[in-house]
């Protein structure tokens, strides 16, 4: 499985999805996590503090083709998946406790997690080598719930 995957929110429910101006005119891939510092989305990386959720892929067909998004700064309209909540699956090949702080890593496309220093993920389970790691965005990097 490349990048995330939304498995569930904490709360129950749905997926909250949202259609966000593209930030960058740059490649994204469905699966990636986006950042929206400053109300358009763009490729979140370590160190971002404004990770949205999810990118679910363009609105527009058109600017896709298999999952990889063809962006153009504030004109693509891309949709993301953003309950503050949710909970999303990662290949990782580490044995991770739950509580533990994770990074962003990779390019779109690739994106994983990685050891910590920037802490935009939580895991919310303990999880095995063999396992996909369940995480949420972290309080402190979630843009819906630092606004």
């Amino acid at each position: 499985m490349a990048g995330f995957e939304w498995k569930y929110n904490v709360s129950g429910g749905r997926p909250l999805i949202h259609t966000i101006f593209a930030k960058n005119t740059e490649t994204l891939t469905k699966g990636d996590i986006g950042n929206a510092d400053t109300g358009e989305v763009d490729l979140a990386v370590t160190g971002d503090n404004d990770l949205i959720g999810i990118i679910l892929g363009a609105f527009d067909p058109a600017d896709e083709l298999a999952g990889v998004i063809t962006s153009v700064d504030s004109t693509t309209r891309i949709k993301v998946q953003n309950n503050p909540d949710a909970v999303y699956a990662v290949t990782d090949a580490n044995a991770r406790n739950m509580g533990a702080l994770l990074d962003i890593t990779g390019a779109t496309g690739a994106q994983g997690v990685t050891t910590a220093s920037g802490n935009e993920f939580v895991v919310v389970e303990t999880s095995l080598a063999s396992e996909l790691t369940r995480v949420m965005i972290a309080v402190s990097a979630n843009y819906l719930l630092r606004q």
